[in-house]
């Protein structure tokens, strides 16, 4: 299993929303947004919440990729690697399940949990980061993309 970073964390954390892409019986994507991707003893997880075709596609073919973005960065992840469903009772389910519960309220039906067995890592860059001439820094990039999604940071 490949090493997830504390920056891979924090871009995590901050990004809230994540996309799961995995493959359908037609051999087809699907994608799937998440929101409750997260880190735990060097592992991810996500739970699923209304996933009723991430969840079976999963069980015909464990193949997954998850990328994570950013948006006020323009950076983040690609993670890829093989996924395994795991049902109500096993503890690691409800370690997550109770997180997303403790998160988001005690009406958020918890069906399953993922655990993705990490195999491969890359950064995702926008051109922000590859092609601005001068180059700009992590905070001007930032600023940029809040000014251009019209937000101000929290406490600015």
């Amino acid at each position: 299993m490949v090493e997830i970073t504390a920056d891979m964390e924090a871009i995590i954390r901050q990004a809230i929303l994540s996309f799961v892409a995995t493959v359908n019986e037609d051999g087809t994507p699907n994608l799937s947004p998440k929101a409750s991707l997260t880190v735990t003893n060097g592992v991810l997880y996500f739970a699923d919440i209304a996933s009723p075709r991430t969840i079976l596609n999963l069980g015909r073919n464990p193949a997954i990729e998850i990328n994570v973005v950013d948006i006020f960065q323009r950076r983040g992840y690609r993670f890829k690697g093989r996924a395994l469903v795991l049902p109500p009772g096993d503890g690691e389910y409800s370690m997550i399940a109770d997180w997303v519960r403790a998160t988001n309220g005690l009406e958020y039906p918890v069906d399953h949990v993922v655990k993705i067995e990490t195999t491969s890592i890359t950064p995702l860059l926008s051109p922000a980061h590859v092609f601005a001439h001068p180059p700009q820094s992590q905070d001007e990039i930032r600023s940029a993309y809040f000014q251009k999604y019209g937000v101000k940071p929290i406490g600015a």
